[in-house]
């Protein structure tokens, strides 16, 4: 696999080098530039080239970096206790799977777009480190652990709105988009 640019989408010699160097070195490729300057038309337009799936995790201020994961519904199951629901005996009828869940379970390998990391609160880039490092998380209510089956491509957007931690730094491959 080797990105060279789509037909609507010309990259410059830069930005191939550094999103293939992210693909061989199997880490995230963390883009920052100015809004409008085609980081996320980026990851289109990578899946587009590679024939790939795109999975896409629009980040707001209040997003978590658990909800990229899972999240657990415990007031439905509550509710559907009080009302002798038989699918209370199914914790996973309560488990809404995330993005990250959802490209760690592709069998195939996917684009897996983190988009405006830099909108969430200053501790989110930090709470995925072990997920993207290792490419696997443990579920607690269902005591089981979803591993990648194929190591997705992650590209992660940033307008550079704010500052990044270090250690999330250290573990990401950088390009800066200027405007052209």
């Amino acid at each position: 696999m080797k990105f060279e640019g789509t037909q609507s989408y010309v990259a410059t010699d830069d930005l191939k080098l550094a999103v293939n160097a992210a693909i061989t070195l199997e880490r995230p490729l963390l883009v920052k530039g100015e809004p409008g300057t085609g980081k996320t038309m980026l990851a289109e337009q990578l899946a587009e080239s590679f024939g790939a799936k795109l999975i896409t995790w629009h980040i707001k201020s209040t997003t978590k970096a658990h909800q990229g994961l899972y999240e657990y519904d415990a007031v439905s199951r509550l509710r559907d206790s009080q009302l002798d629901s038989d699918k209370v005996n199914d914790v996973r009828n309560y488990i809404k799977k995330g993005k990250l869940w959802e490209a760690f379970e592709s069998d195939e390998r996917v684009i897996l777009l983190i988009d405006e990391i830099d909108k969430a609160d200053i501790e989110f880039p930090n709470d995925l480190l072990q997920e993207l490092d290792k490419m696997e998380f443990y579920v607690y209510e269902t005591d089981e652990t979803i591993k990648a089956k194929k190591r997705p491509i992650i590209i992660i957007t940033s307008n550079n709105e704010k500052e990044l931690p270090d250690a999330f730094l250290r573990r990401c491959f950088f390009h800066y988009i200027a405007f052209p």
